[in-house]
């Protein structure tokens, strides 16, 4: 999910209770919902070496204990600040134990979160490097953060009112709001779960045959996988496999619709060529390969492809079809996230490599 989510969602779970047990309970297990995407400082390397480590060991079982007890000394080195200038006075007890228990919670959700998008995660990282993705909701889901922010909104405007009125302001406020937001949110995975589950039963009977030469009989689908569209929980997006090639289309779990139509949601997978085995084998083709569900690897081009760098002969681009489909503020169809480059000099050497048209050699 984006940041602001997963700070919203530490804020709510630390809302809904455990600030009342430890002292700066909301802020640590904020600083903890968004604390994995530390990753990012990986990409100061270059958008590859991003790629390559985004969602490692930080977003994994083993690591995060550590990230918690990491978490905990930073709040620690603020709570001795605020001794010092005598304001660390607190409505809660200062227990380090129950806040590193917050913080290990707060970094938990950060974990769950990721594992509903499509993107997915590592979380048995290094023991077991597979990916899991649930692709349960879009990596902003509206509805769940109008849920988060009005938990965190509704109290604070009520508390002016009572303010208003003479009431006494309570020491800690809006619990029953941040659970009803959380029960909210788990409402919505249960109910999505749900949905796809018709969105791949549609996805597998999906008509094959006009994607292969007549007279090879029928089709059946391989692996199937449904990516959501932001709000709608009854538009899935549907990449089936086939016997060498893809088709995508949309599902309407309402009506039992799928859009698909041949040849322009087919992606036939193209053979292995001299310059694809070797954009395979460059950093990049190995970190894509390893996380991607559905890649599409292309030889592009032939001759000069960089009118700058006479080395730069050859194109090989990586897509996942998982993002290949158009939201509102999204062209993932022609503009798909996350597509990969390898350029190759005559010899097959990498000249650059690029992440989402940004460059790195």
């Amino acid at each position: 999910m984006e940041p602001v989510t997963h700070l919203l969602t530490g804020a709510c779970l630390s809302r809904a209770g455990l600030n009342k047990k430890a002292a700066y309970a909301t802020l640590a297990m904020t600083v903890a919902a968004e604390f994995p995407d530390i990753d990012v400082l990986w990409s100061a390397e270059g958008p590859v070496a991003g790629f390559q480590h985004h969602r490692g060991i930080t977003h994994t079982f083993v690591g995060v204990p550590f990230e918690a007890a990491l978490v905990v000394g930073l709040v620690w080195v603020w709570h001795r600040f605020q001794v010092r200038r005598g304001k660390a006075e607190t409505a809660a007890p200062v227990n380090w134990w129950m806040l590193w228990v917050g913080a290990l919670i707060g970094l938990l959700s950060h974990l769950l979160l990721d594992y509903t998008n499509n993107y997915g995660l590592r979380p048995f990282f290094p023991f077991n490097p597979r990916w899991y993705a649930g692709s349960i909701v879009f990596i902003f889901e509206p509805v769940i953060f109008a849920l988060l922010v009005g938990a965190l909104v509704m109290p604070v405007l009520f508390g002016l009112i009572g303010a208003e009125v003479g009431a006494r302001k309570p020491a800690f406020r809006g619990q029953g709001w941040a659970i009803a937001a959380l029960l909210g949110i788990c409402g919505i995975w249960v109910w999505r779960v749900s949905e796809q589950q018709k969105a791949m039963g549609l996805a597998a009977q999906m008509d094959l045959s006009g994607s292969v030469p007549e007279g090879s009989g029928a089709v059946a689908a391989g692996r199937i996988s449904a990516s959501p569209y932001p709000i709608n929980p009854y538009k899935w997006h549907l990449v089936v496999e086939g016997p060498g090639f893809y088709q995508i289309g949309t599902a309407n779990t309402v009506t039992g619709a799928v859009e698909s139509s041949v040849p322009r949601d087919v992606f036939y997978l193209p053979g292995t060529t001299v310059n694809t085995l070797a954009a395979k084998r460059s950093r990049l083709g190995q970190a894509y390969l390893d996380w991607s569900q559905f890649p599409v690897v292309t030889d592009v081009t032939g001759g000069s492809v960089d009118p700058d760098d006479p080395k730069a002969l050859w194109t090989v681009t990586f897509r996942d079809l998982r993002f290949a489909y158009d939201v509102s503020f999204l062209k993932g169809r022609t503009e798909t996230p996350l597509t990969g480059k390898v350029v190759l000099d005559g010899d097959r050497r990498v000249v650059r490599m690029e992440m989402d048209g940004r460059g790195e050699k």
